[in-house]
């Protein structure tokens, strides 16, 4: 395999950056929050009113509730990202089981529109090619029954099989469109 490196970091630089200034600001101010506490700490350490112990404890309570607040700002921002990721995927599944090709949009808000506006595109585009595809299927079934009447019979099979599989093809198209 061929050696890939990349090159462009910024694929889509709206959301790259919005998404790194939001985790880097969580960030940034879940750890604003300890330079205050130990202050407060040692301010309060130095009058002699505070057990080490119980300001070890405190920090980690606070620790994990602005770990848990992080976590819980992330799976909402992130859900804007998987939420699109989601509906495709099944979108995209609908379609190879046999439902019919619709539009692919995804809510207000959400990330990757363009996505879904290609792929909508991209499915159009197929639909289109299926049914002109089909139509000349439909074509090539007349012309191989009006042949059938003056082929030899050795020859039958041959055309025989030709139908055969056009009628396959035929079922195929007739569930996607």
């Amino acid at each position: 395999m061929a050696f890939y490196k990349r090159s462009v970091f910024l694929i889509n630089p709206s959301f790259q950056l919005k998404f790194s200034l939001i985790v880097t600001s969580l960030i940034f101010v879940s750890n604003m929050i300890y330079p205050w506490f130990i202050y407060d700490f040692f301010t309060t350490a130095n009058a002699g009113n505070l057990n080490p112990k119980s300001v070890v404890i405190f920090l980690l309570i606070v620790q994990f509730f602005v770990s848990v607040l992080v976590m819980i700002s992330l799976i909402f921002f992130t859900h804007k990202i998987a939420g699109p990721m989601y509906k495709l995927k099944n979108h995209l599944t609908d379609i190879r089981e046999g439902k019919p090709i619709s539009q692919l949009t995804f809510r207000n808000g959400d990330y990757f529109q363009d996505v879904a506006e290609e792929v909508s595109l991209f499915l159009e585009t197929v639909s289109s090619n299926q049914e002109n595809d089909f139509q000349y299927v439909e074509e090539v079934s007349l012309y191989i029954e009006n042949l059938s009447t003056v082929v030899p019979d050795d020859k039958k099979p041959v055309l025989n099989e030709i139908s055969r599989r056009l009628l396959d093809i035929k079922s195929r198209y007739k569930k996607s469109l």
